[in-house]
């Protein structure tokens, strides 16, 4: 992945945490995705009052991507607050899965600039997902 990719990839994370609904936790999350076709998705997590009704900013951007023809996540980029890292929590990584194989970019950054990076198999090890069903 070229710097200027990432960087936009950076960008559009943190834009999306800017949006992110957060009044409960204060923890705002921003994700980017980018597709196959090289289109970059983004969303943002969305609290609600009823804690398991929210959504994840990973699932926010995946949906985008779905939403928009995409069919295949390359990579994820996800922001948070920092100056922890922070990676997509085990639902995400599956919802990510359905949309990648286990070589997917997985990078966390934050206001500060990007943090750590792995592959969706270094965090999600033995995967389940499509393949396994046809």
């Amino acid at each position: 992945m070229t710097p200027e990719l990432l960087q936009r990839l950076l960008e559009a994370s943190l834009a999306a945490r800017s949006h992110s609904h957060s009044p409960y936790s204060g923890y705002a999350v921003g994700a980017a995705v980018l597709d196959e076709q090289g289109r970059i998705h983004a969303g943002a997590n969305i609290e609600n009052a009823a804690y398991p009704q929210g959504w994840c900013a990973e699932a926010t951007a995946l949906s985008a991507m779905v939403m928009a023809g995409g069919k295949r996540a390359v990579a994820v980029l996800v922001t948070g607050p920092g100056p922890e890292v922070i990676t997509p929590c085990g639902g995400c990584r599956q919802k990510l899965r359905e949309f990648a194989g286990p070589d997917l970019q997985i990078i966390a950054g934050d206001p500060a600039g990007i943090k750590d990076q792995w592959t969706l198999e270094q965090l999600l090890p033995h995967s389940f997902g499509p393949d396994h069903l046809k």
